[in-house]
Formats: C-alpha cells, structure tokens, sequence
C-alpha cells in the first residue's frame, strides 16, 4: 500500500483536468486558427466542429502517444522503491506546465505543449533520479521529431498549396478549376480521418476493426464525400463569372468548404497527439494507484481519454480565442486555399507521428506548414517579427518548465512527504 492518501489522487485529477483545459486554450488554436482568420467559419462554429473531433481523436487514437509519456521519458525502475516520489513528480510536472501554459495563452502565444510536459517531466526525472532516470534514446527521438514535424509541415504545405496555385488559382477558367480539384482533395481527407478513426482506435469500446476491412470503409467514406461535394458545387458555384475578380472570391468560397473539413482533420489529429501531454502523467499516477508499484503494467482507462478531451474543449470553449488570433491573423494573410494547404499538412504530419506513439509539437508543425504556405507566396508574405516571437517562446519553453517542476516539486515533497 500506499503512504499517500487518496487526496493525492483528486488534487492529481484536478492537475490534469488544468492541464487540459490550458491544452485546449493554447493548442486548439492549431485546428481552428486558420479557419477563423480565414473567415470560412465563425469562432462559434470552430468551438462546436473542435469540441466533437478534438474529443474523438482523445478518446479513440489517444492512448498511443499517452504511453510514450506515462513511461517512456523517465525510467519507472527508478522509482521502483519510492512510488509516492514518482507520483509527486508527475503531479509537479502537470502544474507546473500548465501554469506555464497559462501564462502563455494570456500572452497570445501558440507554445508548444508537448514541450511543456516533457520539459517537466525531464526537469523531475533529473533531480530525483540523475542522468540515469531519463530514457535519453526516446527522449532523443521525441526532441528530433520537433525538428522533422515543422520541416516536414513545412514542405507538405508548401507543395500544396504549389499544387493549389496551379490547378487552380493559375488556371484560364478557376472556378471550373476548383469545382473538379476541390473534390479530389477532399477524398484523401476523409478517407485518412475515417481510417484513423475506426482502424484500432475503436479498440476502446471493444470493437477490433481489421485493416482491410478499416481501409475499405474509408476509401468507401472518401468516395462518397467526393460525389457529394462533387454535385454540391455544380449546384451551387457557377463556372461562368462575369469577372476575374469574382472568379477569385468563388475559388475561395469553394475552399472555405474544404477548410472546414481539413480543420476537423487537424481538431481530431491534435485530440490524438496533444492529450497524452495533459493525461500521460495522470494515467501514470492511476497505474501506481492501482498496482502499488512503479510498473507501469496498468493500460490506460478510457475515463482518463475521455477525461482529458473534455478538458480539451472546455479549455478552448472559454479562452482559445487569444491565441486564434495569433495563427489565424498575424503570421501571414490567410484565405481558404491558403488554410487548407497549411491544414492539410499539419493534420497529415501530427497524425503520422501519433500513430508511431511520437509526441511532436502541433504548434511547431502548424507554424511550419503557415510558413510554408506563406513562402510560396514570397518571404515578404510573413510577419517576421511574429515568428521570431514565436520560435523564442518555443525555445525558453523546455529549460522554464523543467526548472519550473523542479520548484513545485520541492514545495510538494515538504508539504506531503
């Protein structure tokens, strides 16, 4: 048994309740941003659109990237004489990253919040346990993908919105242009979301859908979305406009649909990655609740996803709109060509690595992929002074709540043990 009192584990449930609900002020920003800057929908509409993909990509792809932090940061063996430190540590490390959250999102900056909670974990890990507490070859490939995810974000929404430009925006008539591309991207879009969705994701409500059969349901929703939206457009968009202007404002009328999908791709992307940084540590602190020890043998209850992607959405529901502004107004001027291609790229990039239990940043591969699509308009198309604020908040982030953690834990130890 355990030393601690149970009290431990409310205080604990209420730190990661706070952690998510700073996720969902700061990080949710990255699905709907560009969406609202875009003005393809209203901050009501991304709320509402968040609210139900945010919590499906936590409650059903969650649990990957949550096992990467409960144990695959700091070595339990380490602690495997001292539960109550381990348990202690992980709380610090919850508090300490979400006040820095908070302090973020009064300040309008998209930091990163997988850099938080692994800058925490690793600030505890070392002062407890030394060097040797800390699985430097994982953590080694969590920071590289910190680096790859913004490149790779970059790149992909770059050639996107290259591929955009000229299908599209560069074509004799770009109205008949978007009404036969629009609905070709939306097939990959539909088929990766529903493919993520129902291929082990399920497994939380003890359905075991098979890859085949998974794959074909998708190819099966994405063709559908494409006849759909196909028929939708021939009705709705003429492909004769009396001018080129008008021309320009239909193509994006047409987009701002599909940036409407691409941002639910992002909402149920982020839910997959961004909620193991607020309910990793607390699925841990469970884990030793209930096996008395330092194993980490326990799986992750699904009370604890549905826990943190209600945090989520609250978070967002209540103060995201201070950091929306920020990617969807200040980096670049965005439309819905422009949104899309950026979404695209960040959905498709943050999706990949949750797969393979990677904790990348949502927030660096989402300023990578604005800039991407910002430079395929021209270095003059970005707000330089922005991103310099941002990348600096990005790298003060890790070494703050690491020393951060530090000192809540040591008030904690004084207090509890």
């Amino acid at each position: 048994m355990l030393d601690l009192n149970i009290w431990v584990l409310w205080v604990s449930a209420a730190t990661c309740a706070y952690m998510a609900w700073n996720i969902g002020a700061n990080d949710v920003a990255n699905a709907m941003g560009t969406s609202v800057g875009s003005h393809a929908i209203n901050l009501r509409q991304a709320v509402l659109l968040a609210a139900v993909f945010e919590f499906a990509g936590a409650f059903l792809v969650g649990g990957h990237v949550t096992n990467t932090v409960r144990k695959g940061i700091v070595s339990p063996d380490v602690f495997a004489d001292n539960p109550e430190v381990f348990i202690l540590g992980m709380m610090a490390a919850l508090l300490a990253s979400g006040i820095w959250l908070n302090l973020s999102t009064f300040l309008g900056l998209p930091v990163s919040t997988t850099h938080s909670i692994v800058g925490s974990i690793v600030g505890f890990g070392l002062l407890v346990g030394g060097l040797t507490a800390i699985k430097w070859g994982k953590l080694g490939s969590i920071v590289l993908s910190w680096f790859v995810s913004p490149l790779c974000g970059g790149l992909v929404g770059f050639l996107t919105f290259l591929l955009v430009k000229r299908t599209v925006l560069a074509a004799w008539n770009p109205v008949r242009a978007a009404n036969r591309v629009v609905p070709i991207l939306l097939f990959p879009v539909i088929s990766v979301l529903v493919l993520s969705m129902i291929y082990k994701g399920l497994k939380n409500i003890n359905l075991d859908v098979p890859f085949k059969q998974a794959l074909l349901i998708a190819i099966g929703c994405g063709l559908a979305a494409y006849l759909v939206m196909r028929l939708f457009l021939a009705r709705k968009f003429s492909d004769r406009p009396s001018r080129r202007k008008d021309a320009f404002d239909q193509v994006e009328g047409i987009f701002a649909y599909l940036q409407v999908g691409t941002a639910c791709y992002v909402a149920f992307a982020h839910g997959a990655n961004d909620v193991a940084n607020a309910i990793g540590p607390f699925a841990a602190i469970v884990s030793v609740f209930q096996s008395g020890s330092v194993e980490m043998k326990v799986g992750v209850p699904v009370w604890i996803l549905a826990l943190g992607g209600l945090g989520i959405v609250v978070g967002l529901a209540t103060w995201g709109y201070r950091v929306i502004e920020t990617i969807g107004k200040k980096i670049t001027i965005i439309t819905p060509s422009r949104g899309f291609s950026a979404e695209f790229a960040t959905a498709t990039t943050v999706l990949v690595c949750s797969k393979l239990g990677l904790p990348v940043s949502t927030s660096h591969t989402l300023v990578g992929s604005v800039i991407g699509v910002g430079m395929a308009r021209g270095l003059a198309a970005l707000n330089l002074r922005v991103i310099r604020n941002i990348v600096n908040s990005w790298l003060i982030t890790v070494p703050a709540t690491a020393l951060f953690t530090v000192l809540v834990f040591t008030v904690l130890r004084l207090i509890v043990l």
